[in-house]
This record gives C-alpha cells, sequence and structure tokens, in this order.
C-alpha cells in the first residue's frame, strides 16, 4: 500500500489509520500491522476505514507518519493483525509536552485526574506500542504531543481466577475505559500538571536512592544533615499542588557556619549528589568581586539567569537550581562596614537579597552558603526567607570521629594495609576537638609514620620493594602521629601551659592543697552541673605566689578538650580593638567545645591598668566583663579562672562581682612552710635543712614561691659550704627576715 495523509484534521486526532473500505472488507478486523522497506519494526495500529482514502492506500497522520519514517507515496506492507492473550492495558504512562512550543509566560495548569478520564473516553479501543507518538486534545486547550513510556497489560488468568501476576510489562496494548492512566512532563517541558495521576513522582524523587554518607565521605554530621533536610527539603519533596494548596514557601537559602576542617565545604558539595537536581552551581565567594564598574552584580545576577528562565517556562513544574557560595563572608559583609571603599560590597549585598527574595521572587533555587566568621555577615541575609536556615557544623563528637576514621581508612581495610592492633574507638576518645580535617590528616601522618619505618637513608634514599609490600598501619604509627604531628586548633595549648609549669607545682603546705581541692571542685561543677554551665573563679594573691602555676594546674588536670590561656604577654603591641577582638575570639573558640577552661592571666595587666594616673582601658574593661558573664551555647560548659595580683583595683572597676568565687594564695609565710617547699625542691641535703630550720626556727617571714624559687637557684650556684649561708643571706633580703644573731 502507498502511504497518504489522514482524510481529515479532526480524523488525525484519533490516532488511527485510515483505508478504503474496499481494502478491508471485514469490519470484525480493527488493527493493522505496517512495515516499511528500510526497515524490520513492525508498527500496530487500529483501523477504520474511509472512502475518501483512495484503494491501495493507507492514511496517517503527520505524527505517525514521523513515528514510523515513512514519507508520503512510499510504499508499506501492510497485514491483518491479531492480539493473542493479555493484550488488555492495566496501567500505561504517558510523557506530555505541548506539540507547538507556547510564546510568553507560565501556561495554565492542567488537572491529570480529569486527563485520565478523558483519555480512556477518547481513545478506548486503540491499540497503542511502546515509544508511540499519540496526538492529543485535552478539551479546548492547545494541542499536545503524548509518547507511550510504558505500559503494564491484564494477565487473562488472573481474570480467569486462575493464580498470577495481576499485570506484566508488554511493548503493545489496547486501552480500556479502566485502564490506569499516568502522565509526566516531558524534560524542560513548561507544561504544569496537577492532581494524583502523575508519574512524576516515582520518575523525579528529589532525593537520590542511592544516597549515603560513608560513600560520599561525610561522617559525624548525621544530626546536622536531618536538621537541614527537615527545614530545607522536607517541602520539596510533595508535589507542587499540594504545596500550593497548603501556601508552602520553600526554604531558598541555608548557611552552614563553624570551625575550618568540620565539613561545610564537603556537604555543601555532596548535596548536589543527593539531590535528582541540575549540577550545582559552585562559586567561591571572592571570584564574584571584579575591578569594574557593575560586573560584580552582573555576576550574581548570571548564577540566577537559568532558575529565572526555567521558571518562567515551566512554573510550579521547575527543578530545583542549587547555588553553592563558598566563603561567603567575602562577599556578603555588614553593609557600611569597609570604610574607604567604593561601595562594591554594598551593592553586591544588595544585588543577592533582591535575587534571592526581591520584588520577583524565585521559588525553584536553594542557595547555600558557608563561612567561618557567621558574625560579618550582613544581617538582612539572615533574615526568614533569605539564608534561614542557619547550622552550625561543630566539631564531632565520638562517634562522628568514629566515622570519620572509618571513611578515611577505608581504602587501607579494602587492601588489607592496615594492622588488627588498630582500635578506632580508642583513638576516638583521644582526639577530643579534632576536625574531620584534622582527623584525616592524623590519618596521613600515620601513614607518613609507617612507610618511614622502610626508608633506607645511606649513600640513597631507597625503599625495601619487598618490604613495602608488606606495610602495615599500626597503632604505635596513629599514637606517634597524635602525639608528635597533629594537634587541634581548638584543643589544648599544651606549649603556652608548659612554661608556666615548667617547675611543676610546688607543694609546700596546706594553702597549695585549699587551692587544688577547690580547683577540682570548679572542675567537676562545671563537667556534672544541669544549673551552672558557666563557673568563674578569681585567683588572687601577692605577685610571685604562684596563681599562674596554679591556674595552669587545674586547667591541665581537667582533662577538658579545649584549654586556652588568655595572657597579656600573647598581646604586647596589640592596639586596644585587637586585644578585644583576640580575647574575644578565645572564648569564641571556647564556645565551640563541649567542655572548655580559659585562664585569663594577670587581668590587670590584660587591662592596661598603671597606678600612675591611674590609667586603664575602659574598652577592653568592659569586654571582659560581658565575656565573663556570657553563658556558652546549649550543651556548652566553660570554666573561667583568672588571676590578678591587684584585688583591689579590681574592686574598684568592679570585676571580682562577675566571679562566682574568689580564692586567695597566700605567700611563705613561716618557717615549717620553708621547710616543705625546699624539702620539695630537693636541693639541700638533711643536714643543711636542719641548719636553716635552726636559723630561721620560728620567725615569721613572707616570700612568694617564685621568688623561693630564684633564691635557691642562686644558692645552687655557691659551693656546697657556703650556699646554706647565701640562702639565708639572700632570704633576709627578700623576706623581710630577722635572724636570731640580729
Amino acid at each position: 500500500m502507498k502511504v497518504t495523509r489522514s482524510p481529515s484534521d479532526d480524523l488525525s486526532l484519533t490516532n488511527c489509520a485510515f483505508a478504503h473500505p474496499d481494502d478491508f472488507p471485514n469490519e470484525d478486523q480493527r488493527y493493522v500491522q505496517m512495515a516499511t522497506r528500510h526497515g524490520h519494526e513492525q508498527f500496530l495500529f487500529t483501523l477504520k476505514r474511509s472512502p475518501n482514502i483512495a484503494k491501495g492506500s493507507i492514511g496517517l497522520s503527520l505524527v505517525q507518519r514521523k513515528w514510523t519514517n515513512v514519507t508520503i507515496g512510499e510504499e508499506v506492507e501492510v497485514a491483518n493483525f491479531n492480539f493473542s492473550n493479555n493484550y488488555l492495558i492495566s496501567s500505561l504512562v504517558l510523557e506530555l509536552d505541548y506539540l507547538t512550543k507556547p510564546r510568553g509566560g507560565v501556561q495554565d495548569s492542567y488537572n491529570t485526574d480529569d486527563m485520565a478520564t478523558d483519555f480512556t473516553t477518547q481513545f478506548n479501543g486503540l491499540g497503542i506500542t511502546v515509544n508511540q507518538n499519540l496526538y492529543y486534545k485535552f478539551g479546548e486547550t492547545k494541542l499536545l504531543s503524548a509518547k507511550v513510556k510504558s505500559l503494564e497489560v491484564a494477565d487473562v488468568a488472573v481474570l480467569k481466577g486462575v493464580s498470577g501476576k495481576s499485570s506484566q510489562a508488554a511493548q503493545q496494548g489496547v486501552i480500556m475505559p479502566n485502564s490506569r492512566i499516568l502522565f509526566e512532563r516531558a524534560d524542560n517541558s513548561p507544561l504544569v500538571l496537577t492532581g494524583k495521576a502523575k508519574g512524576e513522582q516515582a520518575k523525579m524523587s528529589l532525593i537520590n536512592p542511592e544516597w549515603d554518607f560513608q560513600k560520599m565521605g561525610i561522617g559525624g554530621l548525621d544530626k546536622e544533615f536531618s536538621a537541614i533536610f527537615r527545614r530545607a527539603f522536607a517541602s520539596r519533596v510533595f508535589p507542587p499542588e499540594i504545596v500550593e494548596q497548603m501556601g508552602v514557601k520553600h526554604v531558598k537559602g541555608i548557611l552552614l557556619f563553624g570551625p575550618p576542617g568540620t565539613g561545610k565545604t564537603l556537604m555543601a558539595r555532596q548535596i548536589g549528589t543527593m539531590l535528582n537536581a541540575r549540577t550545582p552551581e559552585i562559586v567561591n565567594g571572592p571570584e564574584i568581586l571584579n575591578k569594574y564598574v557593575g560586573e560584580s552584580e552582573a555576576n550574581i545576577r548570571r548564577l540566577f539567569a537559568a532558575a529565572e528562565d526555567e521558571q518562567k517556562r515551566a512554573g510550579a513544574n521547575s527543578g530545583l537550581h542549587i547555588i553553592i557560595f563558598d566563603e561567603i563572608d567575602a562577599i556578603c559583609k555588614q553593609r557600611g562596614s569597609i570604610t574607604g571603599s567604593a561601595g562594591v560590597h554594598d551593592t553586591v549585598v544588595n544585588q543577592l537579597l533582591a535575587k534571592v527574595d526581591g520584588v520577583e521572587q524565585l521559588n525553584n533555587i536553594l542557595v547555600i552558603g558557608m563561612t567561618n566568621r557567621r558574625d560579618l555577615i550582613d544581617e538582612a541575609l539572615l533574615r526568614p526567607g533569605r539564608l534561614e536556615v542557619q547550622m552550625e557544623i561543630g566539631l564531632p563528637d565520638e562517634f562522628g570521629r568514629l566515622q570519620i576514621f572509618n571513611i578515611h581508612t577505608g581504602k587501607m581495610r579494602e587492601h588489607k594495609k592496615l594492622h588488627s592492633d588498630v582500635d578506632f574507638g580508642q583513638l576516638a576518645r583521644l582526639t577530643k576537638n579534632f576536625s574531620g580535617a584534622e582527623i584525616e590528616g592524623l590519618v596521613r601522618a600515620a601513614q607518613s609514620c609507617a612507610m618511614n619505618r622502610l626508608i633506607k637513608a645511606d649513600s640513597k634514599v631507597h625503599v625495601d620493594a619487598e618490604a613495602a609490600e608488606k606495610v602495615l598501619i599500626d597503632m604505635n604509627d596513629f599514637l606517634s602521629a597524635l602525639e608528635n604531628d597533629v594537634k587541634p586548633a581548638f584543643g589544648v595549648s599544651t606549649e603556652d601551659f608548659e612554661k608556666f609549669i615548667r617547675n611543676g607545682v610546688v607543694d609546700w603546705g596546706r594553702p597549695v592543697h585549699r587551692i587544688l581541692e577547690n580547683g577540682e571542685l570548679f572542675v567537676q561543677q562545671t563537667q556534672h552541673s544541669d544549673k551552672t554551665p558557666l563557673v568563674s573563679v578569681l585567683l588572687e594573691g601577692p605577685s610571685g605566689a604562684g596563681k599562674t602555676a596554679l591556674a595552669t594546674k587545674i586547667a591541665m588536670t581537667s582533662n577538658f578538650p579545649f584549654v586556652k590561656i588568655c595572657s597579656p604577654e600573647n598581646m604586647v603591641g596589640y592596639t586596644e580593638s585587637a586585644k578585644c577582638l583576640a580575647i574575644k575570639k578565645i572564648f569564641d573558640d571556647a564556645y565551640k567545645s563541649q567542655l572548655s577552661v580559659i585562664v585569663v592571666d594577670n587581668i590587670e595587666r590584660l587591662v592596661e591598668y598603671v597606678p600612675i594616673g591611674p590609667r586603664f582601658s575602659n574598652t577592653i574593661l568592659q569586654a571582659l566583663l560581658v565575656l565573663f558573664e556570657k553563658h556558652p551555647p546549649m550543651g556548652r560548659r566553660l570554666l573561667i579562672i583568672g588571676t590578678t595580683s591587684q584585688k583591689d583595683v579590681l574592686e574598684m572597676m568592679g570585676m571580682t562581682a562577675v566571679f562566682n568565687t574568689i580564692c586567695h594564695v597566700s605567700c611563705i609565710s613561716n618557717g615549717s612552710e620553708l621547710l616543705a617547699a625546699l624539702q620539695a625542691l630537693d636541693v639541700f641535703e638533711d643536714s643543711e635543712l636542719e641548719e636553716i630550720k635552726k636559723k630561721v626556727g620560728k620567725h615569721s617571714l613572707w616570700i612568694g614561691i617564685k621568688n623561693l624559687l630564684i633564691l635557691v637557684e642562686m644558692a645552687r650556684q655557691s659551693s656546697k659550704a657556703t650556699r646554706v649561708a647565701k640562702f639565708l643571706d639572700l632570704l633576709r633580703d627578700e623576706a623581710d627576715y630577722k635572724g636570731p644573731s640580729h
């Protein structure tokens, strides 16, 4: 038969093939199969008869000719076709699009429930094939194109009462009045579909079913991600029409903030993998800025251009566009905070605010910002409707650290390069306040330790290849790396504290016992009391009495994961504002740890007090007063230990009132305390100690332990025969001691 056009446009909409009645006289013959001369595929058509078709011709519509790849006048083979068992369609999935793309804005929505009923009514008894293209006109609306994506047919055995599956996938079938019709929107189509008869829910699940934290290299962030999903993604899982009926506005922005190395960038980078969305636009904050006028703002507009274009075309069915800003504080600083600039930062912030939540709102975007300095970001960007989900990505807990260790040692375990004695549970306990990046660095350092054992450094550095095959990373490698190579940024400042307790704490009597016992109670109170998450104590006493050493001892023996000292000697040359920022940073860092100790040493020197004038820095004083009374965030605990030699000055400044407890650190005041200190220092022999005891007797004296250490070391330099006499002479001068000979 020769291919010709359908008799009319209206008949084309039936999606049937047309032939002359004389060519197919049997009225019971409803279906034909057509084969072309240039292919082996068989095409199924529902046959209708029309006298307007010439004998020996078959009338096909334009969409049918495109599907079969034939032209008018081409000869094809047409034969009668009879279905065997199982041809009644139980379920049919159709992909819809406009036949001709509309111009202008968003089109009217189409209710798929009404369309399903209309479709079975229009095409009852129509034989169709998978991948076939159909004309479909729904009511008075624009002509649509429907492509058969898949179909299932009812099992005749089930219909007859014989056990079996209710339906099965097939390539061909006949539409019935009770066939279940599902509609999907073609990719990049502006069609807006509503109702329950949509197949898009199954096709376009927002969350990738293969998502796995461990595979993506994310550990210790399960809780944070659950909170982000609840706030930012839960509403996007629901069908658009349900969201529209509820009046829900999707969350458009997330801000991830926290210490460096905790996984902010990694988490944002993997969100694109987790979601069935377009590839995220990832941009570093500084890359937005441009020296040419207006280019920085244009760079912001370009990031949102694709989302704007798709929302105009597809409306509620627009896909999700993710824009990730790394180091967002570089472009979104507080407006007006940068003096002497041309206002570029301000206009960039204004442009970003307009795009995220301006007059022409976009509902198909998700902006993810990351920063270590949340305090620098313009507050207008943090309000609801913009970056409203603000999630702190903090230091991982013990379970999180265990997850991170497992992630970074996965390949070693897979290739059996890990010794059986490696205990990750113990390593997770030992790495308090380690960030994810620091744990990764620890693993690398342990690998270096293991490889270094095999390096032979003779005339040439070389590696024994045979031994390299058998190399194993063991527990000692991890412990060595932990001790020597990797220290947490938010951990214990061991080097800073060691210089203050270089000689240890000399136990010379009850006053020292009392301070250390009270210090242990302060630590226990901070760790276990639910009512006092902030504990502050002031150690006051004369200069040289050992206040700093005692405060350091209490802090170091607390075993808290974060221990830092705020000392004036670390801030020499700082301006007042720089000092305030440095002090505030120490406290901010402490708030990121579960348990923290801060030693604020020599407070009167920190506030720049001098008796001549008198003069002090009110700026630093006010900062300390605020920070000493500021409670840490929920779930965090902080112990503050201050030291001063000028208690009366601090009283006049109103600073003693902010401390919970004040402990007096006294000097050595009698002979028995002096002898106890000398015995602890282990410099003099027993006979020499007896001589010192006779000379000092019960006379009163007043000397700080720090000064006593200096006198003892000076006496040590003398000969053994004269060192006792030399020590007593120095003691008289230093301690106002009057010996019995006087």
